[in-house]
């Protein structure tokens, strides 16, 4: 199940994981069409999770494609989930939400069209339980 959040400058969707579990197997696709050229804009990658989950990071490949372009480029990220034992997260009962930044500077969209994006966890355990979306947010910035 996709969801999505859309304001203005505000781009969010996020997969459900079918039992809580992220198989490696399963590479979640996501796109957005983006008109605004000018605007840069933060990508998050979004996860939420239980406490429960038995790691301190997360490992993904994040691949992307362009309007117009044919081939996926592929990125990976070590992303912190947790210092000191305790998750860096938005956290309610025992599920945690992480929005980390994939770059440390906002990002701009060459050609108006569909970005898409392809979801893929790296890590030694598969599935990964405890894990019960994944997904990618942009947000505009004031930074031109």
């Amino acid at each position: 199940m996709m969801q999505s959040c859309l304001q203005t400058g505000l781009f969010e969707k996020h997969v459900t994981l079918k039992d809580h579990a992220w198989s490696s197997s399963f590479t979640p696709a996501i796109s957005f069409d983006i008109a605004d050229t000018s605007s840069a804009y933060n990508i998050f990658f979004v996860v939420r999770h239980t406490d429960a989950f038995a790691f301190n990071n997360l490992w993904v490949r994040i691949k992307s494609k362009s309007p117009g372009d044919t081939a996926f480029s592929a990125q990976q990220f070590d992303l912190p989930l947790a210092t000191q034992n305790k998750w860096t997260g938005t956290g309610m009962d025992d599920i945690f939400e992480h929005r980390i930044l994939l770059f440390r500077r906002p990002i701009k969209f060459s050609r108006p069209g569909k970005y898409e994006f392809i979801l893929e966890h790296i890590m030694r355990e598969n599935p990964l339980r405890e894990v019960l979306n994944v997904g990618i947010r942009l947000e505009k910035t004031a930074q031109q």
